[in-house]
């Protein structure tokens, strides 16, 4: 289960990385982080609607549970937040396998919180490690004015910050309240940490054309799909397994990235990508 959901997951997050530099350069990073919370939240609500029983398992849950899931909740936002200002202002292929080192940082957490790793895990996470720095540090030229030097520190960042909501996850919140209700409070939390920042910014109502409605809607159901696959695979299984699986979604990015945005990866790059997928492997083993 969580081998098979850490790949769905990378499949899914490839995919909505690549839309995310597209919906915040042409919506801007605030608004289609806002939209992207505000479509998850209505559709989980839906379904928690049509679903009473987890509630009450919800209900069940200790007080520190639900303390713990708005920080991990917090921390995801301002995550996506550093996301889309990193492949708003970066490119894909560059970016995507920085961000992916998030699986590091999980598996960091639950050595350090007790979880045992065998040898070849452990030579997988360096291969990930090893991958994930190859590919951020061949950076690419400036063929458009589009690319900032400050990209990579946003990526680094969201890693960061990915990494450590994770963990609290996967270690504190899922087995209490379940990975549905995870994710709603996940969208709630972040729906409203951004529409507070909305109240202090002098800015107009956005109203998006149809065209930009249709690829907010579509990296906002990629993203849910993302988080649903990692939660389900996280209660079920190892979340170390699970989350360093999900960073496939690097190289899926970048080779989307490459086939649709003719953005040209290069031979460090390859190299770095084909080391994260390695390293993988390697740990499934």
């Amino acid at each position: 289960m969580d081998v098979a959901m850490g790949l769905l997951a990378a499949v899914l997050w490839g995919g909505t990385d690549v839309l995310i530099g597209i919906n915040a350069r042409q919506a801007g990073i605030r608004r289609a982080v806002w939209y992207a919370q505000l479509i998850g939240f209505i559709f989980i609500s839906a379904m928690l609607a049509s679903l009473p029983s987890l509630w009450d398992r919800a209900g069940q849950a200790a007080p520190v549970t639900w303390v713990l899931a708005m920080l991990a909740a917090s921390l995801t936002v301002i995550g996506a937040l550093c996301l889309s200002r990193a492949f708003a202002t970066g490119k894909t292929a560059a970016m995507a396998p920085l961000v992916t080192s998030y699986g590091a940082v999980t598996t960091w957490l639950n050595w350090l919180g007790g979880e045992r790793l065998s040898g070849i895990m452990l030579a997988g996470l360096l291969l990930c490690v090893i991958g994930v720095m190859m590919s951020s540090a061949a950076r690419p030229k400036k063929e458009s004015g589009v690319y900032a030097k400050s990209a990579p520190y946003f990526a680094i960042a969201a890693a960061g910050l990915y990494g450590i909501s994770f963990w609290l996850q996967g270690r504190y919140t899922l087995p209490g309240l379940g990975p549905i209700m995870m994710l709603w409070v996940g969208y709630g939390v972040g729906l409203g940490i951004l529409s507070a920042l909305s109240l202090r910014v002098a800015a107009p109502v956005f109203i998006p054309s149809v065209t930009q409605g249709l690829l907010l809607l579509a990296a906002s159901l990629l993203n849910l799909g993302g988080f649903a696959a990692f939660a389900l695979g996280a209660a079920r299984g190892s979340v170390s397994i699970v989350t360093v699986m999900s960073t496939l979604s690097g190289g899926v990015a970048a080779l989307l990235g490459a086939a649709l945005l003719k953005e040209r990866l290069s031979a460090v790059q390859l190299a770095g990508v084909v080391l994260v997928i390695g390293g993988a492997v390697c740990l499934h083993l």
